[in-house]
């Protein structure tokens, strides 16, 4: 695999996980304290998202990805721990350990 759309995913993918997994602990964080670090980290989340949406939809048309392969990175996008672990999926196909998932 030797997409320079799916490169971006992988490396948007693991961020996004994360800020999603951090963006959970500060809305807990925020009605449980006094910390309120959603307003900052909100809009970083939305931004890695959208990156991610738009490099997902630059994958899949570059490597044309069954409709299941598809859909699953993007419900692993709205997965707590999905964005690292499609990074790390991504990163074994680009490395030739896993056969890369075509139609």
């Amino acid at each position: 695999m030797n997409s320079s759309a799916v490169h971006r995913l992988r490396l948007v993918s693991a961020p996004e996980g994360l800020s999603w997994i951090l963006l959970i602990i500060c809305t807990v964080l925020k009605y449980s304290t006094s910390f309120n670090a959603v307003p900052v980290l909100g809009p970083i989340h939305g931004t890695l998202f959208i990156l991610y949406v738009v490099f997902w939809i630059q994958s899949w048309q570059t490597q044309k990805w069954d409709r299941k392969r598809g859909i699953l990175l993007f419900v692993l996008s709205v997965v707590p721990f999905g964005g690292i672990y499609t990074e790390q999926t991504l990163a074994k196909e680009e490395r030739g350990e896993l056969e890369p998932a075509v139609a």
